[in-house]
């Protein structure tokens, strides 16, 4: 009897690798489920997706930023990128080019920023914090360059876009942006899970020297995060343009950090190696079920959010560095 209790409780056990997704999606429901016991309205399925709703750019540079942090590295330029992006679509809208054509500009521009940066990051070798920090300032400062104040855009297209609910129900509804951020998401999800290049991004983190002794492609999974967290980093600016219909300069300062918080309370490692999307995906949901408790609360300031925030990462942070020491233990056992 005793083998068998055993069996079955080794059989109920969370891998440790899923642990920290398991306890973000715990800390949500429990946010969620607290708000609704304090806030009459708020437990509501449109609440709910209201958070995909006004997050969803910060969805899409979570998703680029899981892919850059599994391989060990970091990315500061995605808020930046994410400025630029609006300000280069407001003005070329402003100038009278296609919408189609600047979306396509935009994203291109996107991607090859990110090549730009995980090339000298892989074949200079220098240490990512560095790279990206000169994209985030080089970024930041072309926008500058475009207009020092805020460009309204006026163009149809945008406006229908960001006015267009889709309909899930009675009462209940999406935006365009938020149906994008969980495609990106699915898709990122398959890159990961079922390519050859998403292994090779869990190898090149865990451990880079094993990894190219193995036989794969280092150089194609660092320099390709890069491009994907650039891609994604336009994509946020174009749902972020739809969000705010306009573009300028002082957009998303400090995007950067919000985008490594959540995916670090989501549970991917800051060293690389152990992560997923899905993670990060609620790592964004706690983050807007925060502010959304505090602007249901009114009364308590939006530094709030910043010191739960603080609060929270630390503690994630704790318990990946005490799991990782367990598996260490169990391996060495």
């Amino acid at each position: 009897m005793t083998a068998l209790a055993e069996r079955v409780r080794a059989g109920w056990r969370v891998p440790t690798r899923f642990l920290p997704v398991v306890v973000t999606f715990s800390l949500f429901v429990l946010m969620f489920a607290g708000g609704g016991l304090r806030y009459e309205s708020f437990a509501s399925g449109q609440v709910l997706l209201n958070l995909l709703i006004d997050n969803a750019f910060l969805v899409v540079l979570a998703v680029g930023m899981t892919f850059v942090i599994l391989t060990g590295g970091i990315d500061l330029s995605v808020g930046s990128v994410v400025a630029l992006s609006t300000m280069v679509v407001a003005a070329l809208l402003r100038a009278g080019w296609s919408p189609v054509v600047v979306i396509l500009l935009v994203l291109a521009g996107g991607a090859l920023f990110g090549l730009a940066m995980g090339a000298v990051i892989h074949y200079l070798e220098i240490q990512p914090f560095i790279v990206t920090l000169a994209g985030m300032f080089l970024a930041r400062g072309l926008c500058y360059v475009i207009d020092l104040q805020s460009i309204p855009i006026e163009d149809p297209l945008f406006r229908t876009v960001a006015q267009t609910a889709v309909p899930l129900g009675e009462d209940l509804f999406l935006s365009p942006s938020a149906l994008v951020a969980l495609l990106v998401v699915a898709v990122a999800g398959y890159v990961l899970h079922m390519t050859r290049f998403g292994r090779t991004v869990y190898a090149v983190g865990g451990n880079p020297q094993s990894a190219m002794l193995m036989g794969l492609s280092v150089a194609r999974a660092r320099v390709g995060v890069y491009v994907i967290s650039g891609a994604c980093s336009a994509l946020a600016g174009l749902l972020f343009t739809f969000y705010m219909l306009s573009g300028y300069s002082l957009h998303a300062v400090g995007m950067e950090l919000d985008a490594i918080a959540a995916v670090v309370i989501g549970g991917t490692l800051l060293t690389g190696g152990s992560g997923f999307v899905l993670g990060s995906l609620l790592g964004v949901l706690v983050l807007g079920t925060i502010q959304t408790i505090l602007s249901f609360e009114g009364t308590l300031s939006s530094w709030w959010s910043r010191i739960v925030i603080g609060l929270l990462l630390l503690v994630f942070v704790v318990l990946q560095r005490v799991l990782a020491r367990r598996s260490a233990g169990r391996t060495a056992g």
